[in-house]
């Protein structure tokens, strides 16, 4: 089974060219690391949306290991991660087990464990507050380049949706390369919220139109149970034993996504 750690930068004025060059690096290889099987460095649309224009101030890391021990060793001990932290206004950190992985993403795929424990409450949730049970996922796909118009066209109205999904604790476009390999990274107070958005609306007329009429050359799906949060992102508190254990909402829903994950 793998278990994923995914970072979410939002960087320094000064540190943006720090940031350009490790998407030019990553075109070389993952870093080394014990027990890492997957990686990839992401970027991300301006103010961590959607759309087409670039915000270079915004990057994520995807992650996979071949065990928790490693994944929590690699957060803990990465260069790589202390030098994003280092450099971030913003810095968020989850540890994940994915619960569900559907498809491919450069021909790699998740394995999920062959069975799943009972989802216990997450460390840095308060249960009380009803989210002992938070679920994370991950869509990504690369688009085929005829198919990149018709696709685009669905995205503004699946963006409005997310951002006024109540539920949503956090979401954040982000991409490989603008227009052609797209991903979104969410959090939800629970399963039942994140389907409610997945079978509704515009969201899931978009994945019908484009499962329908064949827009990903290469997709994956999964979801995810959260095993560890740390940082802050957007006002948000995550895993701080010391503050209030549950993310701290500064308004209604996730920040408007009307930008273009790019990079």
């Amino acid at each position: 089974m793998h278990t994923v750690v995914v970072i979410l930068s939002r960087l320094r004025p000064s540190s943006v060219g720090w940031a350009v060059s490790r998407l030019v690096l990553s075109a070389f290889g993952p870093t080394r690391w014990p027990g890492l099987v997957f990686q990839k460095v992401l970027g991300s649309g301006e103010h961590g949306g959607f759309g087409l224009k670039p915000g270079l101030d915004h990057q994520g890391l995807f992650t996979a290991f071949d065990s928790p021990d490693a994944a929590d060793h690699f957060l803990e001990n990465s260069p790589q991660v202390k030098a994003y932290q280092d450099r971030s206004e913003d810095f968020f950190a989850a540890v994940l087990r994915p619960v569900s992985s559907r498809g491919q993403w450069s021909g790699f795929e998740l394995k999920p464990p062959e069975t799943n424990p009972p989802a216990g409450p997450s460390p840095s949730l308060n249960a009380s507050d009803g989210l002992e049970h938070p679920v994370a996922s991950l869509t990504r796909a690369s688009i085929r380049p005829l198919k990149a118009r018709r696709f685009w066209a669905q995205s503004p109205d699946a963006e409005d949706d997310l951002a006024q999904a109540q539920d949503c604790i956090l979401a954040v476009g982000l991409g490989e390369a603008p227009l052609l390999r797209q991903a979104t990274f969410s959090l939800w107070k629970s399963q039942a919220a994140m389907d409610a958005y997945a079978r509704s609306g515009a969201h899931q007329r978009a994945i019908q139109a484009a499962y329908g009429q064949r827009f990903f050359s290469e997709s994956m799906f999964v979801r995810f149970h959260p095993l560890r949060f740390k940082g802050q992102w957007r006002g948000q508190q995550f895993g701080d034993p010391q503050a209030t254990n549950r993310p701290e909402r500064t308004n209604s829903g996730p920040p408007p996504f009307r930008q273009a994950p790019s990079g």
